[in-house]
């Protein structure tokens, strides 16, 4: 299954839903992956474009709302990378891995390769210290010149985390993956690639 979303500032807003990516090539430029769903990105490519002027670049943006809700973003073994026209200018024009759009935002991204254009920080703020001490970002097992956690940022909510606590955002917990995905027919991976 090969899938191409495209939009300049917001992909999908699957609002409340358990979704599954797999083999897609998705690319924007501003939170163009964003919602209050449970979503699971397996295998994609995910570019991110040039921004217009005076703008950075923001892969995600998740708006969970209250902390007992079973939602987030999860982006498992996909390649992170800017695209032609950003590539010359990666290093002035910054870009994020993501931003609280809302107070309890969860965003976990493992065994995946990220680029060198992702500023070492990693992440934003969407306005002022909102939101990032009840957000919950983990980063775990990833790969590449991008994902360097050393200086990522000092934000109460930021976690490196090792392969237990990753365990449960994997498809199959996460989206109950294991109840529907087979059915389908669309390839996947349960657990952990690696």
């Amino acid at each position: 299954m090969h899938t191409v979303l495209r939009n300049a500032t917001e992909l999908s807003s699957a609002e409340r839903h358990q979704a599954f990516f797999r083999n897609c090539v998705i690319s924007g430029t501003i939170d163009f992956i964003f919602g209050n769903s449970a979503a699971v990105f397996q295998n994609c490519l995910i570019v991110t474009r040039r921004p217009m002027d005076n703008q950075q670049n923001s892969v995600t943006a998740h708006g969970r709302t209250d902390p007992n809700m079973k939602s987030g973003l999860v982006i498992q073994n996909c390649r992170l990378v800017p695209d032609q026209k950003l590539f010359p200018d990666r290093f002035k024009i910054p870009s994020y891995l993501g931003r609280p759009w809302k107070e309890f935002s969860r965003l976990v991204i493992m065994e995946s390769t990220i680029a060198d254009f992702i500023k070492p920080e990693g992440y934003m703020p969407w306005n002022g210290d909102f939101g990032i001490k009840t957000l919950y970002y983990a980063e775990y097992n990833n790969r590449g010149p991008g994902a360097g956690t050393s200086k990522r940022v000092t934000w109460p909510g930021f976690h490196v985390i090792g392969r237990k606590d990753a365990e449960q955002f994997t498809a199959g917990p996460f989206i109950d993956g294991g109840l529907w995905l087979k059915f389908t027919g669309t390839p996947h991976i349960l657990g952990f690639k690696f």
